[in-house]
């Protein structure tokens, strides 16, 4: 396999996902034709997640808040989408080692965000639900959906309990959204779809091992979603940590257990590796280190922005920036503006993060939103948490069929997108996929001679 990007007269700009971060860069050295763009990213569409959860609870389809790649930059010259993953880069020779080849580039961004992060725990990595991602979304609603479905012909009464309780990790934003998500389909949906299946006997965990949910909020934001919560019949359980997960049994620390078959984990997020990284490079939770000006020092023209990195350089976010779609943007806008001054020979201007605030949401008309010194709850906040949601997804379309849904599900309090679809890849997908995985791992680059490479990456260009 080849990038097959032709060589030109301008610098090329290879960039590593297509999050919040990613896609402000991209569209604005667009703008300006001064570099040649590649995009790079495992998908080919730009997704919101935000709204992920609402995947999960049957609530939008994955298209809503999915858009294509391609469809955004059709119209933009000197720009190259591949799908593909980055496994190296080595940074001495300017290449960058993919699944499906390497790629020559004068600057290097990587913005490729985060994973979930299971802190080690290798059983529960393979047991959980994670819910980073609209597939994961998708296969979590799938797996609700067919348990809804196995529950009402089960044999015995705890095989039941199993399906029917879900227990969530994590009391954060996500964690938070998806309790009140579920126990809104608890509450609305159950009752219409299973009659025969009394709602009460869905029971939902929230379980935070932090004494209070939403950390990153105040503690009256904490307050009031927890309360919230726990009026919509969900069982909040603070201070308690999650230790493994066994025969259908999450095991806590204090040596209780609760019986479920639905596991998921929404505990905390690490930043996407990069497999030759150096550990020098690297700060908590494996992002990536840079200077004010997303520069990651050491490594010549390579640039990290987003939740895959970490700045030391903001004088008023000395732990580093909030893992929030807005300081990805905000660095992606200043990263395009610093290299269109490169181009000019002019220096560069350091980063500062301008915090526009934070919010969540629990359900209808229960929100808490936090914006400088001014806090908010209940119906006005949850209808800001719209107001900005809405604007922020790509594309009018998918803007008006979310606002539908939305609307829909006000007043009607349900929604008809509960199918249970599992995708089944083509058979030459399959093997692309298994060729994919054991070939283009850069081992020639680590060992083969500098001349050489330097022959490989003209290849490239």
């Amino acid at each position: 396999m080849s990038f097959n990007v032709p060589k030109t007269s301008k610098k090329r700009v290879v960039i590593v996902g297509g999050g919040f971060g990613g896609l402000k860069l991209a569209n604005k050295l667009c703008a300006k034709h001064e570099y040649q763009v590649v995009l790079i990213d495992r998908n080919n569409y730009h997704q919101f997640p935000p709204l992920i959860y609402q995947i999960a609870s049957a609530g939008i389809e994955p298209s809503s808040i999915s858009f294509p790649f391609r469809k955004i930059f059709q119209r933009r010259k000197d720009f190259y989408f591949r799908m593909a993953e980055v496994r190296s880069i080595f940074p001495e020779h300017k290449i960058i080692q993919t699944s499906i080849g390497k790629v020559q580039y004068d600057y290097l961004v990587l913005a490729a965000g985060t994973t979930t992060n299971f802190f080690g725990n290798s059983h529960i990595e393979e047991e959980a639900m994670p819910m980073k991602n609209v597939s994961e979304a998708m296969g979590l609603r799938n797996a609700l959906l067919d348990n809804f479905e196995r529950a009402l012909t089960c044999a015995s009464d705890r095989e039941r309990q199993e399906l029917l309780n879900i227990v969530i990790v994590g009391g954060g934003a996500t964690g938070v959204e998806i309790a009140g998500a579920l126990s809104e389909m608890k509450n609305f949906v159950l009752p219409k779809d299973y009659p025969d299946l009394p709602n009460s006997w869905m029971n939902i965990y929230l379980i935070e091992a932090g004494n209070r949910l939403l950390p990153a909020m105040s503690p009256e934001s904490s307050t009031h979603v927890e309360q919230y919560l726990r009026s919509m019949g969900v069982n909040v359980l603070l201070g308690k940590m999650v230790t493994d997960y066994d025969h259908h049994s999450v095991k806590l620390k204090d040596g209780s257990t609760i019986a479920t078959r639905t596991f998921i984990w929404v505990s905390g997020v690490a930043a996407e590796p990069v497999g030759n990284m150096l550990e020098q490079h690297l700060g908590r939770g494996r992002r990536i280190k840079v200077n004010a000006y997303n520069e990651v020092e050491g490594l010549d023209g390579v640039f990290s922005i987003g939740d895959q990195c970490i700045m030391d350089g903001d004088p008023d976010w000395e732990g580093g920036h909030p893992q929030l779609a807005q300081v990805a943007i905000q660095q992606g806008n200043l990263l395009a503006k610093n290299l269109h001054r490169l181009a000019k020979g002019k220096e560069m201007k350091p980063f500062r993060y301008r915090n526009l605030g934070t919010m969540a949401t629990v359900g209808r008309n229960r929100a808490v939103a936090e914006f400088s010194k001014v806090k908010m709850a209940g119906f006005v906040a949850w209808v800001m948490w719209l107001v900005v949601h809405l604007r922020s997804i790509l594309g009018v379309r998918n803007k008006l069929i979310v606002l539908f849904n939305w609307m829909w599900n006000y007043f009607s309090y349900s929604q008809s997108l509960r199918m249970i679809i599992y995708a089944k890849k083509a058979k030459e997908v399959r093997r692309r996929e298994e060729r994919l995985a054991s070939t283009h791992w850069g081992t020639d680059l680590q060992s083969e001679g500098s001349e050489e490479l330097e022959n490989e990456g003209e290849e490239t260009k």
